[in-house]
């Protein structure tokens, strides 16, 4: 069970809440010179993730989305 619940969390954090992605940004930014632990850094950093992050969201939606409409044609939703 508790094989299970670390499997989970790890999920949870490192694919759903996408943590490497922030620590990627993170990473690049303070290679870059700016600091994260600052005002300036930090919104930057969050920026920059929450573009990325958004931007993969919404491929992700599209793609589900065109995929489910073509199961379902124009002629069939109308007979409906």
């Amino acid at each position: 069970m508790q094989t299970l619940k670390s499997v989970w969390d790890f999920f949870q954090n490192e694919i759903l809440g996408m943590k490497w992605l922030n620590q990627l940004v993170g990473n690049l930014l303070e290679t870059c010179g700016l600091s994260t632990e600052t005002r300036l850094g930090g919104s930057v950093q969050f920026f920059i993730y929450d573009v990325i992050k958004i931007m993969v969201l919404l491929g992700a939606l599209i793609l589900a989305v065109s995929y489910i409409q073509s199961y379902f044609p124009p002629e069939r939703t109308k007979k409906y």
